[in-house]
């Protein structure tokens, strides 16, 4: 069976992501940093809590000892746990502001990776699904017909832009493992007060189908729910 963790998976596009693969005969390890609201949501699920916060070393080290404990390898790992950062005015916004974006959506991916590795690499077919954003494309974000290019929001689209390009470095570095990144697209969820106009469904398919990928498929890839899209 399948064993899957997620990290942010106590609701939004992770939740959904969990509910989805525990109905694919999953084993979906919730990640979540409120203890609370994970188990919760693992409970609701079928699924199993995990106390992660990504932006804490011992935390990271400690879900992933966790799991070795428990499920012995992981076969799928999805970096979902992502925050928008400050809406204020960009004139306004601070290095303190930045490294807190940064820390979640950026760095807290390379401790969870770097943990994870290990428990990966027990796998015969490791991946790793980051949850990008079209927000983090130099290309949508300056083509007039997509809604991305009217975003304002430096900080969030700064942070995705260096997880593509980090995806890309991991998928170079790590042969062994299957990395790619996923555009969910502009979707209803907490993180833009639910004004997307996809449902949480939707926003989810190119995760699913990275996370059920037969073995043998590309690495290196940046996906929407419609197929590849350019790295730029």
């Amino acid at each position: 069976m399948t064993v899957t963790f997620i990290t942010g998976a106590n609701k939004g596009l992770g939740y959904e992501t969990a509910r989805r693969l525990v109905e694919l005969g999953h084993t979906v390890l919730v990640g979540a940093r409120d203890p609370e609201r994970g188990a919760r949501a693992a409970a609701e699920l079928g699924a199993r809590f995990v106390h992660i916060d990504v932006t804490d070393d011992a935390s990271v080290d400690a879900a992933a000892a966790d799991v070795a404990d428990h499920e012995g390898s992981v076969d799928v790992l999805i970096n979902n746990a992502g925050i928008a950062g400050p809406h204020a005015d960009p004139a306004t916004l601070t290095g303190a502001d930045a490294l807190g974006v940064l820390d979640v959506n950026l760095v807290g991916v390379v401790r969870t990776t770097t943990a994870f590795l290990p428990l990966l690499r027990r796998s015969a077919d490791p991946v790793i699904v980051n949850v990008g954003s079209g927000l983090g494309s130099l290309a949508i974000t300056h083509d007039p017909s997509r809604i991305e290019s009217s975003v304002i929001a430096p900080l969030y689209t700064a942070s995705k832009a260096a997880l593509t390009m980090l995806t890309t470095q991991y998928a170079k570095a790590l042969p062994d493992v299957r990395v790619n990144a996923v555009d969910p697209g502009y979707t209803a969820t907490d993180l833009n007060g639910n004004s997307g106009p996809q449902t949480v469904t939707e926003g989810t398919d190119a995760i699913v189908g990275l996370a059920t990928e037969k073995p043998g498929a590309r690495s290196g890839r940046f996906v929407d729910r419609t197929g590849e899209i350019a790295w730029s």
